[in-house]
């Protein structure tokens, strides 16, 4: 038959999600993904939304954009907003994203899903690994290998994707 199988991609920002769908396409249908109910203020989702969009154009793939829950994200983490950047609070919204994602894939039928998360040199991919195996369909990619992050920049450069300065939450703001 010769057709890819689908996977959904799980996109928390444009410029991290270049490199992946580069890496992705050669074995995989990608579907993007963006859940991101973690993001705050809603005006900086939105600001994302707006370049995961123009990705989805300049990529030839598919853009499905989940509901924004902050409140339900919120809940999630609720008694963890005071961890440090990579503790337990980022855990916690992997598994949130994670989850949404695999639900996701599950509704539209998709076998396969990843994360663009592992791109960042700031996440430990092992901790990703570990949430996201623990869901049927997940695949194991680690995007800052082969120097996917440096390729992610360069990507974002040459397509004039916004590039934020914090994970997305607000308290990844205070540092």
């Amino acid at each position: 038959m010769g057709s890819k199988p689908a996977l959904l991609l799980h996109v928390c920002c444009a410029p991290c999600a270049t490199h992946a769908i580069e890496r992705l396409a050669r074995d995989y249908g990608v579907v993007l993904f963006f859940p991101n109910s973690n993001i705050s203020p809603r005006a900086e989702y939105e600001r994302r939304l707006v370049h995961a969009r123009r990705l989805a154009v300049l990529a030839g793939c598919r853009l499905v954009v989940d509901d924004y829950d902050h409140a339900a994200w919120l809940g999630f983490i609720q008694g963890l907003e005071g961890e440090p950047e990579s503790g337990k609070r980022c855990l916690r919204c992997f598994e949130f994203n994670l989850a949404r994602t695999a639900e996701c894939a599950r509704r539209l039928g998709i076998c396969f899903f990843a994360t663009t998360l592992t791109i960042s040199p700031h996440k430990r991919s092992a901790d990703i690994f570990r949430i996201g195996l623990s869901m049927p369909g997940f695949v194991a990619i680690d995007f800052k290998k082969r120097d996917g992050f440096r390729r992610s920049v360069a990507l974002s450069r040459e397509y004039g994707l916004y590039r934020q300065r914090y994970c997305g939450c607000e308290f990844s703001l205070r540092g």
